[in-house]
């Protein structure tokens, strides 16, 4: 019998406070991470997230410090107060960095505003290699040759995907970018004993996905080989195998956690 787990760990999440960033938070306080920092624009849903954390850890019977930071990461120097205060909180040791705080923004493309696009690519993009930046010197200073620590990336399947009915047009770009991003520090940071792998996620019912799910939500289902979407499960197996020990050997892949969806995309309506 296989036990994933991530023992002892200290996780950052970024974009932790709900959805699949909630999610990746949850699944490693459930197992065995010593403690779990938070982060989301919002202090109010930051709070929130943390005593959902907080209830579910301690109804598990597990033991896991759920640390909350609000901070704008789009915002060099809250950013930088980010990682100073959590390098503090910790004690210096950080062994799990996911780079999950993403926005979106779709509108047809004579509609769609340039600043929606600056402003996606600055959260999507930019705030993901800063954020990898201020924290690969602790990581690699976690990570053995027998245990690599871990970044993950939260891409999309609109990384894979070359169609988008609903002009997301500043969204899909960023994910293809930071899956990019990910396979070139995977090369550059293997070395240094940290692991880099991207999830792309498919359709899962959030709050970020809701707008586009209200409009093309039936021709996904219907489009997809597993006639679903997303559920909380899916995306929390994903994470906890790709941060155990277990899977050490893996690096700098782009992880379709979609059912089969990208094999049999919906047409383009372009």
């Amino acid at each position: 019998m296989v036990d994933y787990n991530v023992n002892g760990k200290v996780a950052v999440v970024t974009g932790g406070s709900r959805g699949l960033g909630l999610y990746c938070a949850e699944t490693l306080a459930l197992n065995g991470a010593s403690a779990v920092v938070i982060t989301s624009r919002k202090a109010k849903a930051c709070e929130e997230a943390k005593q959902y954390l907080e209830k579910v850890t301690r109804e598990a019977g597990k033991s896991c410090k759920i640390i909350s930071l609000p901070a704008d990461i789009t915002v060099e120097e809250e950013c930088n107060k980010f990682y100073e205060d959590t390098a503090k909180a910790v004690g210096g040791k950080v062994d799990i960095l996911i780079a999950n705080a993403g926005a979106s923004w779709g509108a047809p493309l004579e509609d769609h505003d340039v600043s929606a696009v600056k402003k996606v690519l600055n959260l999507n993009v930019v705030a993901v290699f800063h954020t990898i930046k201020l924290f690969a010197p602790l990581l690699e200073k976690s990570g053995t040759k027998e245990d690599a620590s871990r970044i993950l990336i939260m891409s999309s399947i609109a990384s894979i995907n070359v169609n988008d009915p609903v002009g997301t047009y500043g969204y899909l770009a960023s994910k293809a970018g930071v899956s990019h991003l990910g396979k070139n520090l995977a090369i550059q940071f293997g070395p240094k004993n940290i692991n880099v792998n991207s999830l792309a996620p498919g359709f899962f019912p959030t709050k970020m996905s809701n707008g586009l799910l209200e409009v093309a939500g039936p021709l996904m289902i219907e489009t997809n080989p597993k006639g679903r979407l997303g559920v909380k499960e899916d995306i929390q197996a994903a994470t906890l195998f790709l941060c155990a020990k277990e899977s050490n050997y893996i690096n700098g892949i782009v992880l379709p956690i979609d059912g089969g969806a990208h094999l049999n995309p919906p047409a383009s309506k372009f």
